[in-house]
């Protein structure tokens, strides 16, 4: 079999839509993931689905289960890698949950912004972490996806980091992203997407971690008007394929769907690299309060995440050095 990256090198995107000819068998891929319907990673699911089945004349096709109908992430890593379920779109924290050198994409400041986080995503420095996936998780990787820089929202008044201490904050519940919010003496709680408003308006949490676009979509501004302004964490995803789904197919099959899979990712990264700026301006006509928050006030929780994490992971230079050579090619 040969390599996922010799398939893409040599086929590329446009040409994997023409390499399957006659598959022996038809299938009806199943994709999971936990963003809902109005998600841009579930659109992208959805017109990958849609582009199997135009390209394929209709031989092979994918249904997408949405709004993690399938079970968290956690239980759909688990479906992979016996081949119930046959792909996902996965935050890289939960991958980072298996092979934590996935982690280091989470490195507080990593990247000032979000096109240093779209360049880092298609750097070989990232690309390459793919390799680990299969043996240590079962999974084989497609490409990168993402959503927005992260920021903070509060229902009460933020000036600095400081003011959060204490706070119950809302994250997605991954090693990195908990380490860093309790570096920051916050108590990281845990919440799925569709909890969060209510748990705002109920006053079970008191801040969250967010992108621009779930603020907006969500409308989370109207429960927690203090937004701090940090983009302290890029928040990447990845497509994924079960590799006992991957090995039974030949070698046509994993082209056209690796590439048509990996067009649809990449779009992903676009989209959210464009609308950032258009997203944070929108924010910012609202009637909400707005502070900013840079590296230097994060110095201390940034210290205590590298020394936890410069243990679990050996990738943090190299996905450095991909971002310096980007800023100075």
């Amino acid at each position: 079999m040969i390599s996922l990256r010799n398939l893409l090198t040599a086929a590329g995107v446009a040409s994997c839509m023409t390499l399957l000819s006659l598959p022996a068998l038809a299938q009806d891929f199943r994709l999971g993931l936990i963003t809902p319907p109005s998600h841009h990673w579930t659109q992208a699911a959805e017109r990958f689905a849609e582009e199997v089945q135009t390209v394929s004349e209709g031989r092979h096709s994918v249904t997408v289960f949405p709004a993690a109908q399938l079970g968290n992430e956690a239980q759909m890593v688990q479906q992979l890698q016996t081949g119930a379920l046959d792909m996902a779109f996965l935050t890289v924290a939960e991958i980072s949950n298996r092979v934590p050198e996935f982690g280091a994409l989470y490195a507080p400041y990593l990247v000032d912004d979000i096109d240093e986080a779209a360049a880092l995503l298609q750097s070989d420095a990232a690309v390459e972490m793919f390799d680990l996936l299969p043996q240590q998780a079962g999974l084989v990787g497609i490409g990168y996806g993402m959503a927005g820089m992260r920021q903070m929202m509060s229902r009460t008044p933020v000036s600095t980091p400081a003011d959060l201490q204490g706070k119950k904050l809302r994250i997605t519940p991954f090693d990195p992203i908990r380490d860093f919010y309790s570096a920051l003496n916050t108590a990281p709680t845990p919440l799925p997407l569709p909890a969060v408003y209510d748990a705002l308006a109920n006053r079970q949490i008191d801040a969250i971690d967010m992108d621009f676009d779930s603020i907006l979509i969500f409308r989370f501004y109207e429960r927690a008007e203090h937004l701090l302004i940090s983009n302290h964490m890029m928040f990447p995803m990845v497509g994924v394929v079960s590799a006992k789904v991957w090995r039974n197919l030949d070698e046509k099959d994993q082209a056209q769907l690796a590439g048509l899979m990996k067009a649809q990712l990449d779009d992903v990264v676009e989209t959210f690299r464009l609308q950032e700026r258009d997203q944070e301006a929108e924010l910012r006509a609202l009637d909400i309060t707005i502070t900013e928050a840079d590296r230097e006030d994060f110095a201390e929780s940034i210290a205590a995440w590298e020394a936890i994490w410069s243990e679990k992971t050996s990738s943090l230079g190299a996905l450095r050095d991909a971002v310096e050579s980007n800023r100075n090619p």
